[in-house]
């Protein structure tokens, strides 16, 4: 089958570089020079993954991810040349996949635009919802309506906290949160930069829930942003 990609791109000589190669690659490619031009296309259109650059006419790239995050989980890849630490933090917080720096090799972005593809064709595999709403993640299971957790057929005492917290992730598969955006979510407050109970939340749910709570596999840390659902 063959993956089609939406590609958000304003600079026209770029958008057309990608387009024919990635192309020519195998790949059926939609593109679009504006956030609100692509989001209307994404709307009336289903996708593999959305190649997207964060300075966009109209509606710029993070409130673009922030629009399409709202009810999906398609893999976005950001291209951009604001290549800073912060710019990366912002955007992956926000709920993207990854980040290539312009300029770029179209090798290079090719092979990440497989990997992401690859790896949401096997979250869509082994990430099962059934119908009382339950996921299951290796031998984890998480009712969404019960609130209840089990782990090898064993019920886990997880706190409401704890719960939420891992409610989260694991409804929000790609996306990694930063510490902030926990607190914010979880605790309904503002965060003021106090990581200690983030940490601790963190550290007493991977003891309850990962088999080895020191090389965690379920929620991983990412370093120097906050933390996402593991691969499976």
């Amino acid at each position: 089958m063959v993956s089609k990609i939406l590609l958000v791109e304003d600079d026209i000589s770029i958008s057309d570089m990608v387009r024919n190669y990635l192309t020519k690659e195998g790949f059926e490619v939609t593109t679009a020079f504006d956030g609100e031009e692509g989001i209307n296309i994404f709307i009336k259109n289903d996708f593999d993954l959305i190649l997207l650059d964060l300075m966009l006419p109209k509606l710029d790239g993070m409130e673009f991810i922030k629009i399409v995050r709202e009810n999906n989980l398609i893999p976005i890849l950001i291209m951009s040349a604001k290549d800073t630490d912060v710019d990366k933090a912002l955007g992956l917080g926000f709920g993207a996949d990854d980040y290539i720096s312009k300029p770029f090799s179209m090798i290079e972005l090719s092979a990440r635009i497989k990997a992401l593809i690859r790896r949401a064709t096997k979250y869509s595999s082994t990430l099962n919802k059934e119908k009382n709403n339950t996921i299951i993640i290796n031998n984890l299971s998480i009712d969404l309506d019960n609130f209840s957790v089990t782990k090898d057929s064993t019920k886990l005492n997880l706190t409401s906290k704890e719960f939420s917290i891992l409610k989260l992730f694991v409804t929000n598969p790609k996306r990694v949160f930063t510490k902030a955006q926990i607190y914010s979510i979880i605790w309904e407050d503002e965060y003021y930069g106090d990581d200690n109970v983030i940490n601790v939340h963190i550290r007493r749910l991977r003891e309850k829930i990962e088999d080895t709570p020191s090389k965690p596999k379920l929620i991983k840390t990412i370093w120097g942003i906050g933390y996402k659902l593991g691969e499976f």
